[in-house]
């Protein structure tokens, strides 16, 4: 990568968030993190990331009503955003397609399937 990517990282267990964090920094990336859709809301205001990994789960707000703002304003709409979510029913993944998600990817998830689904919408090529 000659130009790092910012990928913004949103969950409320930061765990989750530290896991991802040393999985995309390891490939070179700039990672930025939030732990609620109010605050990732907020932060879009000051720096709009590259791809948003965002949960589904979370208190306040939760991933779906975050992911139907972004695609919902203009000035976001147009920001990848990955799915990272413990609901693996066949109808929450569509329900998360069909309000806009580029990629889903359910928990436990795997490096492979992270960096695949960020090469995937980024156009990098392999992981």
């Amino acid at each position: 990568m000659d130009t790092k990517n910012t990928i913004m990282v949103v969950d409320d267990n930061p765990d989750i968030i530290t896991i991802v964090r040393t999985i995309l920094e390891g490939k070179g990336y700039n990672v930025m993190s939030a732990y609620s859709g109010p605050e990732l809301l907020t932060r879009l205001e000051e720096e709009k990331p590259d791809l948003i990994v965002l949960d589904i789960m979370m208190p306040q707000m939760d991933g779906l009503e975050v992911l139907t703002r972004l695609k919902g304003a203009p000035d976001t709409s147009s920001i990848p955003v990955i799915l990272l979510t413990a609901k693996v029913q066949y109808e929450d993944v569509l329900g998360g397609y069909k309000l806009g998600a580029d990629y889903y990817i359910t928990k436990p998830f795997t490096s492979t399937q992270l960096l695949n689904g960020i090469n995937l919408l980024l156009g990098e090529g392999k992981a």
